[in-house]
């Protein structure tokens, strides 16, 4: 359980004030009406005033007192958004300067088309291109400026063009519910053919012969749970190729490398099972490859003849082996786990194997071929690495993304056989940008349990730091990569570095990092931020008082424990759709996401043991009266993930129980979803509004 700092401590202490930050402004900020409302749980009371939040007409939010409260958070915002208008709007354009107004993506082959994307000059959403290998003229085969027109808020999806080049399945979603509709049309005409799907996500698979795809579809409740099959010539209706019944698996579908299968992966956080099916016959009976087993996760891949599969059966840092389609289930050894060795992903090529490693927190990519391997070699000591988009099976040479904290997205062919790197293209920042004004260090902090916790940090070379931002996220295994930002300059320029601390949870340092971090030691992943954040004020990268911290999603759950168990330690917090209201929300079956969360979180409804340690650790449940410092959250109201009444319960919770006049903001997108609002721009500016709210706490102008 995490130690937590207690009230007569507290009393004692006075975090350090905020400039500009607790005098009042105009709009005084909204206070939320406490109900009473109560639960039991284990013989355990939980009082919940502001469980009236959650509007009870779910996933329809029409409740006028919800609304009335979000907008009034909303209109307390812009309020402080309009004092420091100047400041936001000189961070944006910074930070607009920097990206290529008519940016495009290095063309990919793939048979006899080569496609990319590009960005008109003043658009907030890509255009998709192709043209033929032989040459021929550009054709247009997407446009999302115009599938965007009307909408407030817009995403694509996924895209699939057809094997025989004549049609696209596209999803696109129109108010960030992540409920995604799925058309099909024809390139040559413009033509749309009828809609196929309006409760669909992911992209969608082609059958080999064009005339039928595969989609997903997502329950009232947005999971995703069905592989249906669509078929195009003919009016039957569309036909069940798999339903998942256990609520805690979501199904995904997706296509083998080689092209001769299509896999349909069921699975939750530790477990998963995959069946195929040939995209020749998409009607065909799913083969499955082996039965699920709780605790072993397995992906497979095609390599013409045989399948690759990639498991941690064996090893948990994963192993590779090899199966027979006609035997799926009986596997053959091909590279054997390490403790060393992190294998994050296997993919056939014909003719060789490539895969994706991390060794010592560093990405790696291995080639094997002909009976010999060898890694490529990078040009710098800390960087991100990966294989970039390869949609052909068979090609003599392999796409790669690269990117350190100083060094832009670039990306390479590699040449196997000769070792070489060619570069086809670097992020270009039409502002200016010189990389020898900055520096990156991969630097390691020893956390209270003797773990040493790797932190990557950028700052501006030769000038002493006194003030750091620490970002975090700390679950699922996704390890944040240190890699390039644009809009992290504006931070970095004004005397701010950052710094991303590689905390327990991750996988950054091989899959044992991850289990580390998750269920009954879950308290590693905040102790190791809140270390990190010490360590490196003890290394002299900060001052006392001049950490400011950020985190979304889980990365919020992480901002809400570390505010509460150490809010003196933090000059400002920004949390973004927060996962706060950490007990309720697993405490209910019936939210999209809960069920298939328990084995990252714990089952509190049937295991006593993990409702006492959620209930210990939960940042809505441990909000006490002590002093924050400054914080700004943020929430989508048709957020799917993290529901929007989960920041707004704990920031009237915050506000009617902190005992400083510290800046308390929430902004909730009414029109968005998970990531915030849609398009390179819009997206931009809240990040600035967010900086903007980071420097004022340092006090540092806006200039």
């Amino acid at each position: 359980m995490l130690l937590r700092v207690t009230l007569l401590a507290l009393a004692a202490l006075a975090i350090l004030p905020a400039p500009g930050f607790t005098a009042p402004m105009h709009t005084q900020p909204p206070q939320a009406e406490r109900r009473p409302h109560s639960e039991t749980h284990h013989g355990v009371r939980i009082e919940d005033p502001y469980f009236w939040l959650k509007d009870q007409g779910y996933p329809k939010i029409t409740d006028p007192d919800v609304l009335g409260y979000l907008t009034a958070e909303n209109t307390y915002f812009e309020a402080w958004e309009a004092k420091h208008h100047a400041a936001i709007e000189t961070l944006f354009q910074e930070m607009k300067a920097r990206i290529k107004e008519d940016d495009a993506s290095v063309p990919a082959k793939d048979g006899d088309w080569l496609y990319w994307w590009k960005f008109e000059p003043g658009a907030q959403y890509r255009r998709w291109w192709r043209k033929p290998v032989t040459g021929g003229a550009d054709e247009l085969i997407l446009d999302e400026p115009k599938l965007a027109e009307g909408h407030d808020y817009f995403r694509l999806g996924g895209a699939a063009v057809s094997p025989d080049g004549k049609l696209i399945a596209y999803a696109v979603d129109d108010n960030g519910s992540e409920r995604f509709k799925l058309r099909v049309r024809e390139i040559a005409s413009g033509r749309e053919l009828p809609e196929v799907s309006a409760e669909t996500i992911g992209a969608p698979v082609w059958a080999a012969d064009s005339k039928a795809l595969a989609y997903m579809v997502v329950s009232a409740e947005w999971r995703p749970y069905r592989a249906m099959l669509h078929r195009l010539d003919g009016p039957a209706p569309d036909r069940l190729l798999y339903e998942e019944k256990d609520p805690s698996f979501f199904v995904g579908i997706g296509r083998t490398h080689d092209r001769r299968w299509m896999a349909i992966h069921s699975a939750d956080h530790v477990t998963s099972e995959v069946r195929l099916v040939p995209t020749i016959d998409l009607g065909a009976e799913p083969l499955l490859v082996s039965p699920r087993k709780t605790g072993r996760e397995y992906e497979v891949d095609g390599d013409g003849e045989r399948l690759v599969i990639r498991t941690n059966d064996a090893h948990v840092n994963f192993r590779v082996v090899t199966a027979d389609p006609a035997n799926p289930g009986e596997w053959h050894e091909l590279i054997a786990g390490s403790d060393e060795v992190y294998i994050r992903d296997a993919t056939p090529f014909r003719g060789r194997l490539v895969l994706e490693e991390r060794v010592g927190g560093l990405d790696q990519v291995r080639v094997i071929e002909q009976g010999h391997e060898h890694r490529v070699a990078f040009p710098e000591a800390s960087y991100v690495a990966a294989l970039e988009s390869n949609p052909e099976y068979d090609t003599p040479t392999l796409r790669l993304s690269y990117q350190s904290m100083v060094t832009p997205p670039t990306v390479f062919d590699y040449d196997p056989s000769g070792r070489k790197l060619t570069t086809l293209k670097v992020q270009e920042i039409p502002s200016g940008y010189d990389p020898s004004r900055y520096e990156t260090r991969r630097l390691t902090v020893t956390a209270r349990d003797g773990a040493k916790v790797p932190v990557s940090i950028v700052m501006k070379r030769g000038e002493p730091v006194t003030m750091l931002h620490l970002y975090g996220y700390g679950a699922y295994g996704y390890a944040v990569p240190p890699g390039f930002s644009t809009s992290r300059l504006s931070l970095v320029d004004r005397g701010v570095a950052f710094a991303i601390a590689h905390i327990r949870g991750g996988d950054d340092l091989g899959y044992h990092w991850y289990l580390d971090g998750k269920l009954t030691k879950r308290a590693n992943t905040y102790n190791d931020f809140v270390d990190a954040a010490r360590g490196l004020i003890a290394a002299g990268y900060a001052s006392e008082g001049q950490v400011s911290a950020s985190g979304g999603s889980a990365g919020g759950n992480l901002m809400g424990v570390v505010l509460n168990t150490d809010p003196q330690l933090w000059r400002a917090v920004a949390a973004h759709v927060p996962f706060v209201d950490m007990l309720n929300t697993m405490l209910d079956a019936s939210l999209p996401l809960t069920p298939i969360e328990w084995p990252e979180w714990g089952d509190p409804i049937r295991d006593k043991a993990a409702f006492e340690r959620i209930r210990a650790l939960s940042p809505y449940d441990n909000v006490t009266k002590q002093a924050y410092p400054p914080i700004l959250v943020t929430a989508g109201l048709n957020d799917p993930r993290v529901t929007y009444w989960e920041p707004a319960k704990w920031v009237a919770k915050l506000r009617a129980t902190k005992t400083d006049r510290n800046l308390l903001l929430l902004k909730t997108n009414m029109g968005a979803g998970h990531g915030g609002k849609s398009g390179r721009y819009e997206s931009l500016r809240e990040t600035a509004e967010e900086y903007a709210f980071v420097l004022e706490a340092f006090g540092v102008g806006v200039e």
